[in-house]
């Protein structure tokens, strides 16, 4: 059972975008799993699909990601262009850990066909899926007290992955979270008018 002492509110108005963060040790590597594993079991999917799949890198494996995905983009990325790239991606790989999240395509083309009505809507279906789950663990990892950001490298480094960890083919790759001890606060944020982005009807 998960316990927290902050509200739901505090939350989600806490979950933000920490982009410099550290390699110190928040809470216990079990208790990043068990909140993650939560998060995979309880975000609802449509036709409870299941289809989210999660893989937790950590420390030195953590680091290895990062590499990779430096090393990707030095192929495609000019020379004298290159430096700031490299600076994000050693700031990415400065945190303890990353997420990876996928979408399996197995589970998605199983439902395509035996529901052929909706087949057009099932990958977006999974999509959505994929980002609910994206938010929840967000928010449960800064409930820990770890801040995080979450990046799109894929498809660039998907068979790179893929290789490293023997990830299923029919995994899809569809976000990068890396996350750590928070080095420094978020910046400001402006809001537009909720008056313009909400409508009420009585």
């Amino acid at each position: 059972m998960i316990t927290v002492s902050k509200d739901f509110y505090a939350a989600v108005e806490g979950r933000r975008s920490i982009y410099a963060i550290s390699k110190e040790q928040v809470v216990s590597d079990e208790r990043i799993q068990e909140v993650i594993e939560h998060a995979v079991k309880h975000t609802p999917t449509s036709f409870n699909s299941q289809s989210g799949r999660v893989v937790v890198l950590l420390n030195e494996q953590s680091d290895k990601l990062w590499n990779i995905t430096k090393e990707t983009l030095r192929k495609i990325v000019p020379a004298d262009q290159f430096a700031s790239t490299e600076e994000k991606m050693n700031a990415f790989g400065s945190g303890y850990g990353t997420v990876l999240f996928f979408e399996d395509q197995d589970v998605v083309k199983g439902l395509q066909e035996q529901f052929a009505l909706y087949a057009d809507n099932f990958p977006v279906w999974s999509e959505q899926s994929s980002g609910m789950l994206q938010f929840v663990v967000w928010t449960a990892l800064e409930l820990e007290g770890f801040g995080a950001t979450l990046q799109h490298y894929n498809p660039l480094i998907d068979d790179a992955v893929k290789k490293e960890w023997n990830i299923p083919d029919s995994w899809k790759l569809r976000a990068q979270m890396p996350f750590g001890k928070p080095a420094a606060p978020a910046g400001e944020k402006q809001f537009k008018p909720l008056d313009e982005r909400v409508k009420v009807f009585k």
